[in-house]
């Protein structure tokens, strides 16, 4: 909540990039008003809040949006001077109508300690009146080293799921990747948890759980599985291209020479279609395979596979 446009659009902005590299994944408006058509379904109290942060000057939201979780209002100006007073977190419940103050009002019981060394830098550049810009980048490399410190074991595990490259085979379907384990992972928290790379404390378990149940989590999960997904595809491409195929023909039923040449064509065109990066050597490797094995194959289906 601010007084302005343009001051609540940039803070949640800023509060969606606070979590860079990971993406924010679920709904944002950066200025949101009573013309919008959520605008009922969001102020209705039939039903929890929905997942979404929402930038707003009308007065009238202090009293319609009050049973939310967590709410910023941000006063007339913005102190940076040494005048500049300290605010703490305030519970949510401790929010009136029209005349709380500025600061951050939350329902939220934070799993991480306070990083007590940064609050002193950032306290120390409003005393010595260091630029905003420093102190914004100063802020956002403490909020990277986290979101990093939080990612690396998650990043870790899903590297894990990958199957090996021993079992991509040019004669099999491309093998799955294993699915994600939460209690599997928590477990090797233990050798390989946030502890490696950050000093903060807290319940990093919990705050995992949390991640877990959340859009943030789907969307970079799904992201993650995607580009594994486009990885074997290409691996198996390749290990295609570099198979002995005509030797592998040699003695098989005509049906499955034909099934695999087919399986072949289909796999280029879908490389095509999703702009997989596959090398024009492969390319060409894998045209000259299915020449070599078609030109085998009796007339009546050379005709057939040339012409498909």
């Amino acid at each position: 909540m601010a007084n302005s446009p343009s001051i609540c659009s940039e803070t949640v902005q800023a509060l969606v990039s606070m979590i860079l590299p990971l993406r924010y994944c679920s709904d944002y408006r950066p200025f949101f008003t009573i013309h919008d058509s959520e605008f009922k379904e969001y102020t209705s109290r039939t039903q929890a809040p929905p997942p979404v942060i929402l930038g707003v000057t009308n007065p009238f939201f202090a009293k319609t949006l009050q049973h939310w979780p967590h709410i910023i209002r941000i006063g007339d100006s913005l102190q940076l001077g040494p005048s500049a007073k300290s605010h703490k977190l305030k519970k949510g419940s401790s929010l009136k109508t029209l005349d709380s103050k500025p600061g951050v009002y939350t329902r939220y019981k934070p799993f991480l300690a306070k990083d007590k060394t940064v609050l002193k830098r950032m306290a120390q550049g409003i005393k010595t009146k260091r630029p905003s810009e420093v102190q914004n980048a100063l802020l956002r490399r403490h909020f990277l080293e986290i979101t990093q410190s939080f990612m690396i074991p998650l990043e870790r595990y899903v590297a894990s799921l990958m199957p090996l490259l021993r079992n991509v085979s040019p004669y099999k379907g491309i093998p799955h990747t294993r699915p994600f384990d939460p209690e599997e992972f928590i477990k090797s928290l233990d050798f390989s948890g946030p502890q490696l790379t950050t000093g903060i404390r807290g319940d990093w378990i919990g705050l995992y759980r949390r991640f877990f149940r959340c859009a943030n989590f789907e969307g970079w999960y799904n992201t993650r599985i995607q580009e594994v997904n486009r990885k074997l595809q290409l691996l198996h491409l390749e290990a295609l291209s570099n198979a002995d195929l005509q030797s592998w023909a040699r003695g098989r039923q005509e049906v499955e020479v034909v099934d695999l040449i087919l399986k072949i064509k289909e796999k280029m065109k879908l490389a095509v279609k999703y702009q997989l990066p596959v090398s024009n050597d492969i390319n060409e490797m894998l045209l000259m395979q299915m020449d070599s094995v078609i030109e085998a194959l009796p007339d009546d289906l050379k005709a057939v596979l040339n012409n498909n």
